[in-house]
């Protein structure tokens, strides 16, 4: 299997080795503009063969997609990162035309293949994707739902004082501060609901905690994180590579679901060798289904300015 990451910052370098250490894929191929930066990182992981067991065989290009052909997954790093103070709307403009033409280039060589959205902002350049590739819904998809989720989950584990792998727990809607929605209320330690074990206060805190989480860390770092962005593309990619039938909140295209049409935003789906397989239909209660709806306006005002931005 052949993945390609086109992007070779701190987040597509992050997943590429991610994947490698995963043994996700025979080939995969690290692309970037700049010259000899996806060559030097490539062969900078693959010194660490030896040293951390793995055989994938990772390559660099500079701007050559032929070295993309035949890709079984594609995943788009490329664009802007978010600074400090920088909201995901003001990326729009940036990123839209890097993400354009990245899916043109990528699909030239690789027709066949499944593509990874992570460039920010993700629910709207994942809605890009769709437009402009003109591919089957199910073979686009973006990332942040997962992030969020993980980091939901971390955030849970923190406060119960207890290991993050007992612990179950989604975030759906738009992968943004204000858009996404931790479901405080279906998640649980150990098939235990997490309410038996904390106060409603403190699972208010998590949920605010988990919905500026990204923030919060640019703001520590200067840029974007990459660690947890990095090995969420890498266990989505493994769900498809592997045709795992993961069960994992992804940004996909709505037509209808979630009383949503026209529209890419996060819900639970399930991953397979074709990418997004089926939409899972998680009963929301009445707060949960006014919060969908606000985060689905939210998104498609991004898309509005999309749809006045030339690129």
């Amino acid at each position: 299997m052949k993945v390609s990451v086109i992007g070779a910052g701190n987040v597509g370098a992050t997943c590429a080795d991610a994947m490698a250490h995963r043994r996700v894929a025979s080939e995969i191929v690290l692309l970037d503009i700049r010259e000899n930066f996806a060559e030097g990182k490539a062969l900078d992981m693959m010194q660490t063969a030896t040293l951390n067991m793995f055989n994938s065989r990772v390559v660099g290009s500079t701007n050559d997609y032929t070295k993309t052909a035949n890709s079984d997954v594609v995943v788009i790093t490329s664009g802007v990162p978010r600074k400090p103070g920088m909201t995901r709307e003001e990326l729009i403009g940036i990123n839209a035309g890097i993400v354009k033409g990245v899916t043109e280039n990528v699909l030239k060589h690789s027709p066949n293949a499944v593509i990874v959205v992570v460039s920010n902002p993700m629910d709207t350049m994942t809605y890009l994707a769709l437009k402009e590739s003109k591919l089957p819904k199910q073979r686009i998809i973006g990332m942040g739902g997962i992030l969020d989720s993980a980091r939901f989950k971390c955030y849970l584990s923190l406060a119960l004082n207890a290991s993050a792998n007992d612990i179950e727990g989604m975030v759906i809607g738009g992968h943004g501060d204000t858009t996404m929605i931790p479901l405080t209320r279906l998640a649980s330690y150990k098939g235990v609901p997490v309410s038996q074990f904390l106060a409603a206060d403190a699972l208010k805190k998590v949920s605010a905690d988990t919905m500026v989480g990204g923030a919060t860390l640019t703001g520590m770092l200067g840029t974007s994180a990459w660690y947890a962005p990095g090995a969420a593309v890498s266990a989505l990619v493994d769900s498809i590579v592997n045709d795992q039938k993961r069960l994992f909140s992804c940004c996909v295209a709505l037509d209808g679901e979630y009383g949503q049409k026209d529209i890419c935003l996060g819900v639970p789906v399930i991953i397979g060798k074709n990418g997004w397989e089926k939409i899972v239909d998680v009963k929301l209660n009445d707060e949960e289904k006014a919060l969908f709806a606000k985060s689905a306006e939210a998104v498609r005002n991004m898309n509005s300015v999309l749809a006045s931005t030339k690129v």
